[in-house]
């Protein structure tokens, strides 16, 4: 079967379009997958901001994952839902696109993206411009069938260290064939950022039961992220290892960095952002 736009695709509808100003489309999630996590609700809306950028260069130029000043996560999705997606272009051009964007599930905020920046890259390494040109097409002319996304495997996160509530520290093995590298992208299969972005947000969360609970009780919560910065490709087959650490703890906020290398190379960091889980 061939997975591209099925693997790693998450918009099946465009509905308004203002090419390199603004676009508004949806995402069906298949009800027979078991989870869709936040990380791929940021790679939803920028998906939909790259639809927007790609035609106002008429397919000649892609964004791929750059900076992200702000990522908040504002309540979870659930497979079977639809996403409501938005994205404002704050400047768009060969060298880099610059965008907003948020995510809704039936008019409840979902998550939204702040002062992000993609550099933009020649599009035909990555993909064949006239399928984009015709996925573009059928986005805005009623739509992709929805529930081709089966869904990606689990990526099992291998502890080499840690002390407990301080820092941890595992290494994540990146597949040499998944379906989502057909879609991501055809032309040269690169692990998707949003994927490494999951993994990263795991680790946080494991060190994050570590600490003790917020003044208010209860336990702490993942509520965003901030300066998420994205460096380099990560082909099929490599090793990275990922290091989360405790940096801020108060009362009622406490701050995560993690960051993602590949020998001494920085490939990923960011601050994961906690807060006190509210109370119903």
């Amino acid at each position: 079967m061939d997975e591209h736009f099925r693997a790693f695709s998450f918009v099946d509808r465009i509905h308004v379009i203002q090419p390199g100003v603004r676009i508004r489309g949806s995402y069906a999630i298949p009800s027979a997958i078991t989870s869709f996590p936040a990380s791929l609700v940021a790679e939803a809306v920028g998906q939909l901001a790259a639809w927007a950028a790609m035609a106002a260069l008429d397919f000649k130029s892609r964004p791929v994952a750059g900076l992200a000043a702000s990522i908040e996560l504002l309540s979870p999705v659930h497979p079977g839902q639809v996403l409501e997606l938005a994205a404002d272009l704050e400047t768009v051009d060969t060298e880099a696109v610059a965008y907003g964007g948020t995510a809704h599930v039936g008019g409840v905020p979902a998550l939204r993206l702040q002062h992000c920046v993609g550099p933009m890259l020649p599009l035909a390494e990555f993909d064949d411009p006239q399928a984009l040109r015709a996925r573009f097409a059928l986005l805005q002319d009623g739509g992709a069938v929805p529930g081709a996304f089966g869904g990606v495997p689990f990526f099992a996160l291998d502890r080499t260290g840690g002390e407990a509530g301080q820092w941890l520290r595992a290494t994540l093995h990146v597949p040499t064939s998944a379906p989502f590298f057909a879609d991501h992208f055809p032309r040269r299969p690169v692990f998707p950022g949003a994927l490494l972005m999951n993994s990263n947000l795991e680790l946080a969360a494991a060190l994050t039961a570590q600490l003790p609970p917020p003044a208010t009780g209860g336990r702490w919560r993942l509520c965003g992220m901030a300066d998420v910065k994205l460096r380099a490709f990560t082909p099929p087959g490599e090793m990275l290892e990922i290091e989360a650490r405790l940096n801020q703890l108060s009362a009622n906020a406490a701050t995560v960095t993690v960051d993602t290398r590949k020998g001494n190379r920085v490939i990923s960091g960011a601050r994961v952002l906690l807060a006190p889980e509210e109370r119903s």
